[in-house]
């Protein structure tokens, strides 16, 4: 075995090509490491292509982590029809035409070995000697396209690539990008076109780069535009309900303490009370009131710290400004009322993402050998998670044991007897082939699959292709934590506030005192953060969670020059597991003459 350690992202195609050129086999395997393949799936892929010598390339049936087909196992070339059909949703509405469905080849029966133009080059196996004579992997293709590309340029050197489903494996997809992201949409479209120029003629391919041109932006926007609106509608909601039950009562609150109305002036309608409610909302984000699970506890606690901040300001304002407390007070419980009334109603309406959180508890089993399955189970109570564990399920039918509720051949009815919502395969006692084929077994239920390694303190799993992969580790206070994410911004907005306010004494301590205002603008933009990751290359944060660049880091607190990647990829690691405030504020507090530090 060779490790090949890039210290940069170098892209799929480069990264591959590297390895490649090293393999001294007859045969090539792509295969990404989001993915779980049976035991005999090298020894059947072999067999097959030795009796196939027109084989060039071969892919094989991929399902998700809640053990559904993945249509990309095979799939036809991206020509300008095939393209527009997929691209504009006709192969959604008739997925078994033949027509309209070729992208995926959604006609072909997903059982039977089939001839295809393209392979996923999640898993693609391919002759060493057809890449030597072909070429290797298009290294223009940074990522997608270039396992279309390769296959494309298979059949063109005389071979045939085929679809084998006799071993099915588990990709569990979305690790690298989420595939509804806007990232992703350009990313693959770009990747459509670079393809599109390279093999098809001049005219269509200026007809494909159009056509896949206005796919991107028209689906950018619609990205964008959903999800501005998802981001915004329930705040807009409170303000316009707030704003209009101030419009309203304001008339009949003046009757009655002064007799008349009028009153107030259109500063106070238009200008304070829209500032009111700008705290308010701020107040019930930064609390979690604006969380897809709602917790009214929450948007209670947002309300209530947004009125103690206006009445404080409100202190401070001079007296002309000073217009009524009691509108204040009167505003808050308008808030009050208002925003559980809405919350309620769209808890109950079909299509809202907002719910209620209802603590509602998983009901989990475990399969496996005794030994392994009670490591399982006490690595899972360590987990920040609520469940209620109904059993282990043996792998034996004959197992006596009285821990057991049953053996494997009889889970389809202990899910529906015991409710079951998870099952926790310990792949220790069962084989991937195993655990492959009770997920297809089982695909028809609504039921999520985890699967324990062994020896290892996580537990794996993804139920759709949309999000990247679940992992169950023991709780840390991740910085992920959606918590934490709120309150090292809100952090990052207060200090650049308190930063732009007392620059003048700040710059006796900071050294660039030009860029140390620069950098208080890109932090209150966003651009970056006070604190992040130590960042020598890519290598030392590509496996941690992603978080603004910082233009200080963990690393600022120790005199020491001369650290190893190693020791700065372990402090990261420390920084992100265990996030707390009061660790960036004493970075920042150690570390204030290098606020100045320019990012590149």
């Amino acid at each position: 075995m060779k490790l090949i350690a890039n210290k940069e992202n170098l892209g799929f195609s480069k990264a591959n090509n590297q390895a490649i050129r090293l393999a001294k086999g007859e045969y090539v395997l792509l295969l990404n490491p989001d993915t779980i393949v049976e035991i005999d799936t090298f020894d059947k892929i072999i067999e097959f292509m030795d009796k196939t010598p027109d084989a060039g390339g071969l892919g094989v049936k991929m399902i998700d982590g809640s053990g559904k087909f993945l249509p990309e196992s095979k799939r036809a070339l991206p020509t300008p029809e095939v393209s527009f059909y997929k691209i504009f949703g006709l192969s959604s509405l008739f997925p078994k035409s033949k027509k309209f469905s070729k992208y995926h080849l959604g006609y072909l029966d997903k059982d039977e070995i089939h001839e295809v133009e393209v392979l996923s080059g999640a898993f693609m196996f391919m002759r060493k000697s057809v890449l030597d004579k072909i070429g290797l992997l298009d290294e223009t293709f940074f990522m997608y396209g270039e396992d279309i590309d390769l296959s494309y340029r298979i059949i063109k050197g005389g071979y045939k690539n085929y679809y084998y489903p006799a071993t099915t494996i588990i990709h569990y997809k979305g690790e690298s990008t989420k595939k509804g992201s806007i990232n992703y949409v350009f990313m693959f479209y770009n990747a459509m076109i670079i393809f599109a120029k390279k093999h098809f003629s001049k005219k269509n391919a200026k007809i494909f780069s159009l056509l896949i041109n206005m796919a991107i932006y028209f689906r950018a926007f619609l990205s964008l535009t959903k999800r501005f609106v998802k981001s915004i509608y329930l705040p807009v909601i409170d303000a316009i309900s707030i704003f209009i039950a101030y419009f309203f009562f304001i008339p009949y609150y003046e009757n009655i303490k002064f007799s008349f109305s009028g009153n107030f002036p259109d500063i106070f309608i238009f200008a304070i009370i829209p500032s009111y409610i700008l705290i308010w909302l701020v107040s019930i984000y930064y609390a979690g009131g604006y969380d897809k699970s709602i917790k009214l506890w929450n948007v209670i606690k947002g309300i209530s710290i947004g009125s103690v901040i206006i009445l404080l300001i409100y202190s401070l304002l001079p007296e002309n400004l000073r217009f009524s407390r009691a509108l204040i007070l009167l505003g808050s419980v308008f808030l009050y009322v208002s925003t559980i009334i809405t919350r309620y109603i769209l808890h109950f309406v079909k299509y809202s993402e907002y719910k209620f959180s209802t603590k509602k508890k998983k009901h989990i089993i475990i399969v496996g050998e005794s030994e392994e399955t009670a490591r399982v189970l006490k690595l899972m109570e360590k987990v920040d998670i609520d469940f209620v564990f109904f059993g282990f399920v043996s792998m034996d039918n004959n197992d006596a044991d009285k821990k057991n509720i049953g053996s494997i051949s009889q889970i389809r009815e202990i899910i529906s007897v015991h409710k079951i919502d998870e099952i926790v395969f310990c792949s220790k006692d069962i084989n991937a082939n195993n655990i492959i084929k009770q997920m297809l077994q089982l695909s028809d239920i609504n039921v999520n699959f985890k699967i324990a390694p062994p020896e290892s303190i996580s537990i794996i799993g993804s139920n759709s292709i949309h999000t990247a992969g679940d992992l169950y580790v023991p709780d840390f206070n991740s910085i992920t934590k959606q918590q934490n994410i709120r309150l090292k911004r809100l952090t990052d907005i207060i200090l650049s506030i308190l930063f732009l306010l007392f620059y003048l004494p700040f710059m006796l301590f900071v050294k660039n005192k030009f860029q140390f205002l620069n950098n208080i603008f890109l932090v209150i933009f966003n651009k970056y953060s006070w604190v992040g990751y130590s960042k020598n290359n890519l290598i030392l944060t590509i496996n941690l969670p992603k978080i603004k660049k910082g233009i200080l880091n963990p690393l600022d607190n120790f005199e020491k020059k001369n650290i190893s990647d190693k020791t700065r990829k372990r402090i990261n690691i420390v920084y992100a597991k265990n996030y707390k405030i009061t660790n960036d504020l004493y970075i920042i507090f150690k570390s204030i003459n290098k606020l100045g530090r320019k990012i590149s």
